[in-house]
């Protein structure tokens, strides 16, 4: 049997050693993996409680609404004025919005209009010199 020679013993223990640091990274990345695929598994679970308690405040919301607790006239009076008054406030939005809308869709009709004219003239005063040096 031959003795391996030291330039031989030099090729394994660098391919040695290369493999070690290979099996060492592909570890790594392994764990990181695994700790990544834990943490969005962690916040899979979270956002699913979030949205479960969403969705029970929801709930308990609508069953507020559903069943009024009895108020003293007094009380039942001020909120029928509070929801008065934001019925008004809002039909007043609605008609301010409206009328912005309407003299903003004014005001572009008028701007296009006046383009339009100051072109007419433009192309009046070009025909016109055209038509004199024509002649």
């Amino acid at each position: 049997m031959d003795i391996p020679t030291i330039p031989d013993q030099m090729f394994l223990l660098i391919i040695l050693i290369i493999v070690s640091v290979v099996v060492i990274i592909v570890v790594a990345q392994w764990r990181r993996v695994a700790q990544a695929k834990t943490s969005v598994a962690m916040l899979e679970k979270e956002i699913q409680l979030k949205k479960m308690s969403m969705v029970e405040k929801d709930i308990e919301s609508k069953r507020l609404m559903d069943n009024p607790i009895p108020l003293p006239k007094e009380q039942q009076d001020s909120l029928k004025e509070i929801r008065q008054s934001t019925t008004d406030v809002r039909n007043e939005i609605g008609f301010l919005h409206s009328q912005i809308n309407e003299r903003l869709a004014r005001l572009e009709a008028q701007t296009e209009q006046k383009k339009l004219e100051k072109m007419l003239k433009e192309i009046e005063a070009k025909e016109k010199k055209l038509n004199k040096q024509n002649k």
